[in-house]
């Protein structure tokens, strides 16, 4: 598409585009807006719909802006969009307010952090429960906690390959790898309660040909980053490596290439978002505690879209008419550096009111390590309910799958793809002829690559141009980028 002056109408939506704009429901509210300086998006943006009282149809112009291109996000009575002869004339009445909102809207900052399940307002326009207060002298990783909530202390703990565990702490500064010698169970199971998981799963002395690392000290203060300090060497060049969940293995593993219906047990981290008692996202099991989602899936225009009440999770699911007890929903927190005009950062925690036991059918995702890189051509899998062919009007029954390839940032940002909107934060995969490809439902669902004999998460399906398009390849955040965020808030939600 051809740039245009920001302070010039946008170019007419109607009649090229008319096939990309479904007829509002009487339930759908539509938000459009641009802040100073940003182009007009090649489409309007697509929210999750949401069943209120509502009948009939309300375009509020300004407010929040467009995505660039469709959220992978459904609706709540299944039906994700669909055309209709006789929507000519609301159509145009929308196009004018894209014009609208588009030449005199505002971009509102993103707000929303933390909503209780035991309040269905959210905390908008009060202090956020975890807007943190720290002191001017505040020293990080110092396994003291100067700040109220204790921010400072939750970003000193991060995962290398082979689970190497690095502490950062205020002695050095930098992460570095712990030292095996003086290492034993109770530090595990410390470092990772402290992460958020109940526990940890296996811990062992790897090899590594550092030069420094920290050694265990005898104090007995927590976190952990307070009980190391940094050393020389390693004795015995032996560091830790710590495993807090047994993730990312399959009960079932028989499969055919490429779009099809999915097994019990295949994909057992697989989770369906219902709203009101409708499938509206998916979502990937990360402990038995919190679930990862995307944050679009949670527009903040209506209260009772960011209430846990409203919703609720169900797992071991490969049919949507045969659902399980769902596990409830306690809190809902939703990065604070979502952008939802760019899709950057789309990212969301769900922390349950009680933790999910696991079986055959339901199992946790691998986080990926940070330094984990999933190369261009790399085959991985993604998975949810959403539609199978775009355009088509209810969601999938059946849980499905396809094979899908990482596809190189730089390729993806060509101008023949997507011009520059794929940012660091994000990872592309499909193939580029188009053909496999999530679709509308499916958001908030898992990307998983496998390294050795376990699925590891490198993405939560975002947004894309269309479904299946030629040069218009999956977009999802990619996760290893966003796991300060992912521990931090786990940390801080823990019990």
């Amino acid at each position: 598409m051809a740039q245009h002056d920001a302070n010039d109408p946008p170019p007419p939506y109607y009649p090229t585009a008319m096939h990309t704009l479904p007829p509002l429901k009487p339930y759908e509210e539509v938000v459009y807006g641009v802040g100073p300086g940003l182009m007009p998006p090649n489409h309007p943006r697509y929210i999750p719909r949401y069943p209120t009282h509502v009948v009939v149809p309300q375009v509020t112009v300004a407010g929040k802006p467009p995505s660039r291109k469709r959220r992978r996000c459904c609706d709540n009575n299944a039906q994700c969009y669909g055309g209709s002869g006789g929507t000519l004339l609301l159509l145009g009445l929308l196009a004018l307010a894209i014009w609208l909102g588009v030449r005199y809207g505002t971009r509102l900052a993103t707000v929303a952090i933390l909503y209780n399940h035991d309040n269905d307002r959210p905390f908008v326009n009060q202090p956020l429960p975890r807007a943190d207060s720290c002191p001017n002298n505040t020293v990080e990783c110092d396994g003291i906690r100067h700040c109220q909530v204790g921010s400072d202390e939750t970003k000193c703990v991060r995962f290398g390959k082979d689970g190497s565990l690095q502490v950062k702490t205020s002695q050095d500064g930098r992460f570095l790898p712990v030292c095996h010698q003086g290492w034993d169970r109770s530090h595990a199971n410390l470092t990772c309660t402290q992460l958020g998981f109940r526990g940890f799963y296996s811990t062992k002395a790897a090899a590594r040909q550092d030069s420094v690392g920290l050694t265990v000290t005898g104090r007995s203060s927590a976190p952990i980053q307070g009980r190391v300090e940094t050393s020389p060497s390693c004795p015995d060049q032996e560091i830790v490596s710590l495993q807090c969940l047994d993730c990312g293995i399959q009960k079932s593993t028989s499969r055919i290439i490429g779009g099809s219906i999915a097994k019990t047990g295949q994909w057992p981290w697989q989770l369906s978002l219902h709203f009101k008692g409708f499938h509206v996202c998916g979502g990937v099991l990360i402990s038995p505690d919190f679930v990862l989602t995307a944050a679009h899936c949670f527009p903040s225009n209506t209260p009772s879209n960011l209430s846990p009440n409203n919703w609720k999770v169900f797992g071991g699911v490969v049919s949507q008419d045969k659902l399980p007890q769902p596990y409830l929903v306690e809190r809902i927190v939703l990065n604070e550096n979502y952008n939802n005009f760019t899709n950057d950062q789309d990212i969301a925690l769900l922390k349950l009111t009680s933790p999910v036991v696991f079986d055959d059918k339901v199992q946790p995702a691998c986080l990926p390590a940070f330094d984990q890189r999933f190369s261009h051509g790399t085959q991985c899998w993604t998975s949810g309910f959403g539609t199978t062919v775009e355009g088509a009007g209810t969601i999938s029954r059946d849980l499905m799958e396809v094979t899908v390839d990482i596809i190189a940032t730089e390729v993806c940002n060509n101008r023949h793809v997507y011009k520059g909107a794929v940012t660091k934060n994000m990872v592309c995969a499909g193939h580029l002829r188009g053909g496999r490809d999530s679709c509308q439902g499916d958001s908030g669902g898992p990307l998983v690559c496998k390294s050795g004999s376990r699925w590891y998460l490198a993405g939560i399906t975002s947004w894309g141009g269309g479904c299946g398009q030629r040069n218009k390849p999956g977009v999802y955040t990619k996760v290893s980028s966003v796991l300060p965020w992912i521990y931090s808030t786990m940390q801080l939600e823990r019990s």
